[in-house]
């Protein structure tokens, strides 16, 4: 397959999470995700794909800066347009699939744009659509014409995802998506059997089936994922966006019989180990059935090493009754960065893409009874050869840190204290919940929930939604007190307050997770003469073959 380039080939190049604009006012990292994404589109360019295909998370923040929008546009115009003829056609019915654009069908086949490369892209959690109206930066692309946005759904009850059906030659894709939906949320639609994939009614055996999901792939919590095998089983190929680590060699789900594919992010947003995989991109050849994936790597992604060390295992070189242990303590951490800025400068020679400082992260658990010391004075010492001297040196005590958590909850105070990087970690949602959890009988909310208020409260810290709180007193205010004029009750202070008590949390509060920026939507239930709902079963046809290319 990897050498038939016939007119019955698909080539897509798949990418995810490429959170443009990430750190871009860093003097040092400021460019990264600009530079990279530049790569990933020269590549589809140079390997002149039918299509690029992205996972979620085009951009970092909800509302990206000018700064950002720009080198977006700039690289989708500078690879994305020209005279190339589209080899391949779509088949279904483009109003359904981007039914909530003003220009309801593919770019390439606007009358008044020349499109090479067309881009299809579901979004993520940071570029998800917000705000009264609902919308998000990949709509402003989509509007520009330089992006297809698909993927969106308009209820929060119900999910019917209608695939974009694409033709080259006898070869034929169908391409699902959902764009990010909150974990909970979804992973209850699919456990209330809410989630439905439609299929073609003719010949859906002779379909290659692609989905793209951009959700939380490993454990976080009971509901906080989406398991694999909530997938339906007719699939071939899922692309897994949302996790960072590169994992994009497809593996087979040995229950739902279908290949999953992880190509992670193409920069390091966060300093832990699923981040120092090396980064790729991959190619995927599609003809019939069959297909072929072949990973790209990145040449442009600053380099990231990190090691972990525990003081105890080092009996022979210091104990903490040893007079001056601090020192020796401090040493050996400077030894043990010197040795990793040494192999990032191995692996960069021969590669002047790569950017010349790399990150560097040393994460030293100091438990046993030795103490830390000051970590920005220590990284003072590298500041001119490391991309991130400030994050450089991560002290770590993690079972006391555990058992003080489950005893105590958060302390806000010391909070406050702590390192930005830790608290940057922590869900805003988390910490109201917590706050009200914790707060006196007085201070606890009567007419508004904690996961409403906590929403809200992310909406405007996350995503610079300045109304989000003001809209949900104001939602919630009127739906209050539409029910009490319904329940006909009395207009004193005490009978309010009484009626308010006891529907706290039932007829009132029901909001389904619902908050301002879901406001307006409605239940999808239109059926499809073309496509038919999939019954799940435990059968499947014979496993896509596929090979992967180094």
């Amino acid at each position: 397959l990897a050498n038939s380039e016939t007119l019955d080939t698909f080539k897509i190049l798949i990418a995810t999470d490429i959170h443009l604009g990430y750190l871009e006012k860093d003097a040092v990292r400021g460019n990264d995700t600009f530079v990279t994404f530049d790569e990933i589109m020269k590549c589809a360019k140079q390997n002149e794909v039918d299509f690029v295909l992205l996972g979620g998370d085009l951009f970092h923040d909800n509302k990206p800066s000018r700064k950002a929008m720009h080198n977006c546009m700039e690289a989708l115009r500078k690879y994305c347009m020209g005279d190339k003829p589209i080899l391949f056609e779509v088949l279904s019915d483009q109003a359904v699939n981007f039914g909530n654009s003003k220009f309801p069908w593919v770019n390439y086949q606007d009358e008044n744009l020349n499109i090479s490369i067309p881009v299809f892209s579901v979004h993520g959690n940071h570029d998800d659509p917000t705000g009264a109206d609902g919308l998000c930066a990949l709509d402003l692309l989509s509007c520009a014409g330089m992006l297809n946005h698909f993927g969106r759904s308009l209820s929060v009850e119900k999910l019917e995802i209608s695939p974009v059906l694409l033709q080259k030659g006898s070869t034929q894709i169908a391409l699902y998506g959902i764009g990010s939906i909150p974990d909970e949320r979804l992973y209850r639609m699919f456990v209330n059997n809410q989630v439905t994939m439609l299929r073609p009614r003719e010949d859906e055996n002779s379909w290659f089936n692609l989905f793209v999901i951009h959700q939380n792939r490993s454990k976080h919590g009971a509901t906080n994922y989406i398991p694999e095998q909530f997938l339906d089983d007719f699939l071939d190929l899922v692309v897994w966006g949302h996790e960072h680590e590169c994992k994009i060699a497809p593996v087979r789900n040995e229950q739902q019989l279908f290949y999953i594919t992880q190509p992670g992010s193409s920069v390091v947003t966060s300093l832990s180990p699923g981040e120092a995989v090396k980064k790729h991109i991959g190619l995927l050849r599609v003809k019939g059935r069959k297909m072929n994936l072949q990973k790209i790597p990145l040449h442009t992604v600053r380099q990231f090493l990190i090691q972990d060390i525990t003081l105890m295992d080092y009996p022979d070189i210091f104990s903490p009754e040893q007079p001056n242990v601090t020192h020796k303590v401090q040493a050996f951490c400077q030894q043990k960065v010197e040795e990793m800025l040494e192999e990032a400068e191995k692996e960069r020679l021969g590669n002047p893409q790569t950017p010349e400082k790399p990150l560097i992260r040393l994460r030293v658990d100091y438990s046993g009874g030795f103490e830390s010391f000051n970590t920005m004075r220590f990284s003072q010492k590298f500041v001119d050869r490391v991309a991130n001297p400030k994050d450089l040196l991560h002290f770590t005590r993690q079972r006391e840190a555990k058992d003080g958590m489950r005893d105590e909850g958060i302390d806000f105070e010391a909070l406050l204290s702590r390192p930005s990087s830790e608290v940057l970690q922590l869900r805003v949602e988390d910490l109201v919940k917590e706050y009200f959890q914790t707060a006196e009988k007085n201070m606890q909310l009567s007419l508004l929930t904690e996961q409403g208020m906590g929403k809200a409260v992310q909406e405007f810290v996350d995503k610079e939604e300045r109304d989000a709180i003001e809209e949900l007193i104001s939602y919630q205010l009127e739906k209050t007190q539409r029910y009490l004029r319904e329940r006909h009750v009395e207009a004193s202070e005490e009978k309010i307050d009484e009626e308010v008590r006891y529907s706290h949390g039932d007829v009132t509060l029901h909001l389904h997770s619902t908050f301002p920026s879901t406001q307006g939507y409605i239940t999808v239930n239109t059926q499809h003469e073309a496509f038919t709902p999939t019954q799940r079963t435990s059968e499947k046809q014979q496993p896509t073959a596929y090979t992967i290319l180094q």
